[in-house]
């Protein structure tokens, strides 16, 4: 959640005429994941909550594309870019990592 929150001032700096375009869409890629996680953590079974996992990795990838096109539209730096890039591959480990032990 403390990587949302990164995202969300990210964001906050894009133009004001992205405001319901790529800033949403990479906040709402960026949300998904804990929220997805949280939602699938209720779940009775372990492929259902391994579902759940895959739509966050499924948003995570989202994620990063939105990133590209922004960095790509000189929305952020290339440094926020690899920063966050960084932090997405190692929550996609984490969730394939789970994903992985309920699927067992």
């Amino acid at each position: 959640m403390d990587f949302v929150t990164e995202i969300y001032k990210l964001t906050a700096a894009y133009p004001k005429h992205e405001m319901f375009g790529l800033s949403s869409q990479t906040q709402r890629a960026a949300v998904s994941i804990p929220l997805n996680i949280s939602e699938g953590s209720a779940k009775l079974s372990n492929k259902d909550f391994s579902g759940f996992l895959r739509f966050s990795l499924g948003s995570s990838r989202k994620l990063d594309t939105a990133l590209i096109i922004a960095k790509n539209l000189s929305y952020i730096s290339e440094e926020d870019l690899t920063d966050k890039q960084i932090k997405i591959t190692e929550l996609q480990e984490m969730m394939t990592k789970f994903k992985d032990n309920l699927e067992k």
